[in-house]
């Protein structure tokens, strides 16, 4: 679930010029991840997510990760990705996926560790029509700003897991001061699910297959300024249930 809850912090409406935005994650009291987020949203789109692990949870997990996406939306308004690419580290061990898409089809060039290494492959035929996860969020973004709700479904492969995420809108709350954000102030909240439905682990347990849930609210930062998400609440495997806030 974290990964759905990072995606969120990414896409701007078509209309809106380049973005950059600071967030951090907290846990137990403790903050867990600081991210940074630059998005340039039109006819097409680029998005570009940093993010790392930090305090005493960087000591035991030390994660890193860099990742882009190029992409257009179609007539119909649908997210139709051309390349996406990640580097980073997991636990401290080196990762990288590259998928280009060619006919709504994904095609992994690249992927490290190799995939037979820990997870049950996808079935090509269930990658088909799929989007990747920072696609996915920027067509729910979109439709927030464009439509001011943010139902909808769709199907992600990130190169190693198959994920139906969905959306539903959950009104309008006022989030009050926080010494952890910037914001406070209403917001358009936008309760999520993410359920993984193939490419589990070798090792799998329960948990990897249940229902995952959380909530993002969405608001302008500034004046007449397109609504992006300030708050997130989701639940970790790592480090249990965990808030991100805007923070500049």
């Amino acid at each position: 679930m974290i990964r759905a809850a990072l995606f969120l912090l990414l896409i701007a409406p078509a209309h809106a010029a380049p973005i950059e935005a600071q967030y951090a994650a907290y846990a137990a009291g403790l903050q867990v991840v600081s991210m940074k987020a630059e998005f340039d949203v039109g006819a097409a789109y680029h998005v570009r997510l940093s993010y790392r692990t930090t305090g005493a949870v960087n000591l035991l997990l030390h994660s890193a990760q860099d990742t882009v996406v190029d992409g257009a939306f179609t007539e119909a308004g649908r997210p139709q990705p051309s390349r996406f690419f990640s580097t980073g580290t997991l636990r401290g061990a080196p990762r990288v996926t590259q998928i280009d898409y060619r006919g709504g089809q994904p095609s992994v060039r690249q992927l490290q560790p190799p995939n037979e290494d820990e997870r049950e492959p996808v079935p090509e035929a269930q990658q088909a029509h799929t989007i990747d996860s920072l696609s996915a969020m920027a067509d729910l973004v979109r439709r927030v700003n464009t439509t001011g709700g943010c139902d909808g479904r769709v199907t992600t492969f990130d190169g190693r897991r198959l994920a139906e995420l969905e959306a539903h809108s959950g009104g309008r709350e006022t989030l009050e001061p926080n010494a952890r954000s910037s914001f406070s102030g209403p917001a358009v909240r936008c309760d999520f699910t993410g359920r993984q439905i193939a490419g589990f682990r070798h090792d799998a347990d329960a948990k990897d297959k249940q229902i995952q849930h959380g909530s993002a609210w969405f608001a302008a930062l500034t004046p007449g300024g397109p609504l992006i998400p300030v708050r997130i609440s989701f639940r970790t495997r790592w480090f249990g249930d965990a808030v991100m806030y805007v923070t500049g």
